[in-house]
């Protein structure tokens, strides 16, 4: 048994493990090796005010406009109060943000009034997960276990409901069911608390930036296990995808625009002023819709970022690594606009947690992309997430570590009772399945939305978890079912809150709905009932 179970790498995980683990055991599991995850792929930056031209006023204002009227005022500013703290913190444990002249470099991004994006050339999340991993290796208190994929978390009612017991309010968490991947076996992980860090859901649709580790398995477990999930309609598309057959998901980061770069048409138009006064610099929201409408305007693949103000030496100076991937497929951006389309991002929804990450499961913390924390609100301001990752994490920890006195160690959890179930040989049904959701969420649940696609995709999604549920009895559990399993669920659930939103706010736009209604200035939360 561990006193702190973490689920997850990135930062959010790690930050939380390095903090908990100088008052007990921590035990980090990490779903494929320890050091893949959401951050590993973050290439902007982290968001703070580190410059005397900036203040925390303008940072909290600019959060607020971007999140469209439903950021928790309160969480935004405990996220950009502590943060120039947290970057610190960073930096003590190893982190090497990029220097110019012996400052700090800062970028500029969509959204942000001043420069305040501190960022390691253009693979900062590469060089988040280095320095916090040298440091949780060298933690004798930390144990990483790699190739082990999380299935349910146990709690107090789950256990109650196998007894035929009342449930209880508020519920417990104990633990979790874990598949050991290598061996397939499932054992049980106890703990006091647990703290979800899973990261997102962006491989629900078809077209995405992030990893293939990205199946929205926090969300999925908590919400099976009866905790509050929030504002899941509201998922960003980033504006600006590397559009090649052989560049699968490689992001282009929205700093190049924040150096001036221009999106244009095929035709070499640039198009982003009848959009919105701030063309390019604009939120991500607005950037994606109009490239959105721009392509089913024309009938084109993509749209064009120009970077061909900047000379060879600046573009090698400032983003070494998308110049070098753009160089590998016969792009010099020196010389030559890039092909970017949209595609899924960044999920602004998740666990409902309070302002120390906790969800309404006791003891049951949620961290980073997976938790909605208030931050974000309808639209994440660029490189919010991996300052709202160490923000919470910092909180949680010191929340986790009072509760360890009062929280005894876990009762009996049964073992894991596969039942009947056999090894499968019908492999390409969970294929088949997990194509079939990203096809029809990427088409009915994607940047613009109608009521009537959405209520098409609400009765697809249902058979769909009819057609897993049974699989998931019948088989063996092995990862890539497990993971089908928790998109069906995730999915599901940005259906259904898209369906509730009677509005355009952020990141969700109906054209049957198309403006802001001020009695939808709220969140939209779902809760399983038993």
């Amino acid at each position: 048994m561990a006193d702190f179970l973490v689920i997850g790498s990135g930062l959010a995980g790690l930050s939380f493990a390095l903090k908990a683990a100088r008052h007990g055991h921590v035990r980090v599991l990490c779903k494929t090796t320890r050091a893949e995850s959401n951050t590993a792929f973050a290439q902007g930056g982290i968001a703070a005010v580190w410059s005397t031209d900036d203040s925390a006023e303008a940072h909290v204002n600019d959060t607020l406009v971007a999140g469209a009227g439903l950021c928790r005022p309160d969480a935004v500013q405990q996220t950009v109060r502590e943060a120039p703290e947290r970057v610190r913190e960073l930096i003590e444990q190893g982190v090497r943000f990029s220097q110019t002249d012996g400052e700090y470099s800062l970028h500029r991004e969509g959204g942000h009034s001043a420069r305040r994006i501190l960022h390691a050339d253009d693979l900062t999340g590469a060089e988040l997960v280095r320095a916090l991993l040298a440091a949780v290796e060298a933690e004798p208190n930390i144990e990483l276990v790699e190739h082990q994929l999380a299935v349910d978390l146990v709690t107090e009612n789950s256990l109650a409901r196998r007894h035929g017991r009342a449930p209880v309010e508020p519920d417990r968490v104990f633990g979790a069911y874990v598949l050991d991947v290598p061996s397939g076996k499932v054992r049980v992980e106890s703990a006091r608390v647990v703290a979800l860090c899973t990261g997102g859901a962006g491989k629900v649709y078809l077209y995405t930036s992030n990893p293939d580790v990205a199946s929205g398995d926090g969300i999925a477990m908590a919400w099976r296990a009866g905790a509050r999930i929030a504002n899941m309609e509201f998922v960003q598309f980033h504006p600006t995808i590397l559009f090649h057959p052989h560049a699968k998901s490689f992001l282009v980061s929205e700093a190049l625009r924040g150096e001036g770069g221009v999106l244009r048409l095929s035709s070499g138009e640039a198009f982003m002023g009848r959009y919105d006064p701030r063309k390019e610099l604009a939120p991500r929201d607005i950037v994606a819709r109009a490239i959105d409408a721009e392509l089913k305007r024309r009938g084109d693949d993509c749209v064009y970022l120009d970077m061909t103000h900047l000379d060879r030496s600046t573009i090698e100076a400032k983003f070494p690594n998308i110049d070098k991937r753009c160089r590998e497929l016969g792009i010099d951006m020196a010389v030559a606009p890039i092909p970017v389309v949209p595609a899924a991002h960044y999920f602004c929804g998740g666990v409902q947690t309070d302002l120390h990450g906790e969800s309404s499961v006791h003891n049951l913390f949620a961290l980073g992309e997976c938790a909605c924390t208030g931050l974000h609100g309808a639209n994440r301001l660029a490189s919010n997430s991996l300052l709202e990752a160490v923000v919470f994490a910092d909180h949680a920890a010191r929340v986790a570590v009072s509760r360890l006195p009062e929280a005894p160690p876990p009762g009996d959890i049964p073992d894991w009772d596969p039942g009947r179930a056999v090894d499968s040989d019908e492999q390409v049904v969970i294929t088949q399945t997990w194509d079939e959701i990203r096809r029809f969420m990427w088409n009915y649940v994607g940047i613009v939305r109608t009521s009537k696609r959405l209520f098409r995709a609400r009765a697809r999604i249902d058979l769909v978890k009819d057609e897993v549920r049974d699989y998931y009895w019948d088989f063996k559990l092995t990862a890539p079912l497990l993971e089908l399993r928790n998109l069906a669920d995730v999915a599901s659930l940005v259906v259904e809150s898209a369906v509730r939103r009677k509005e355009s706010r952020g990141l969700h736009y109906s054209l049957d709905f198309p403006a802001e209604d001020p009695r939808w200035v709220r969140d939209t939360v779902l809760r399983r009932r038993w």
